[in-house]
């Protein structure tokens, strides 16, 4: 199952260095059990990140990408004390938010 994500926002120089740990399963439909059923897909399709509520980063994800995914960004512009959210919109209708404060 899902849980909460682990989000990192530190600033390097003038830019805020921002990581993230997405705990998901990420099922591409194509694996079997050993009894030969096929798992069902799971997988996140959208991941957008916000500073301050304005999206600086948004994607399209797929079946392909790995269990509990870890994904890094930089953004320019930000400063300590700004609020970074993750949102991902997965192939079930699941949906998760998550959010943390850039550090120094």
């Amino acid at each position: 199952m899902t849980g909460p994500m682990k989000i990192l926002a530190k600033m390097k120089g003038g830019a805020a260095s921002i990581r993230v740990v997405v705990n998901h399963p990420m099922e591409s439909g194509l694996r079997k059990e050993v009894d030969g059923k096929t798992v069902p897909a799971h997988y996140i399709q959208l991941l957008t990140v916000a500073l301050n509520g304005k999206v600086v980063v948004s994607g399209q994800l797929g079946g392909s990408i790995s269990k509990n995914p870890s994904l890094g960004f930089t953004v320019k512009g930000a400063k300590a004390g700004d609020k970074v959210s993750v949102t991902w919109v997965d192939s079930n209708g699941g949906k998760r938010t998550d959010e943390a404060v850039v550090v120094v």
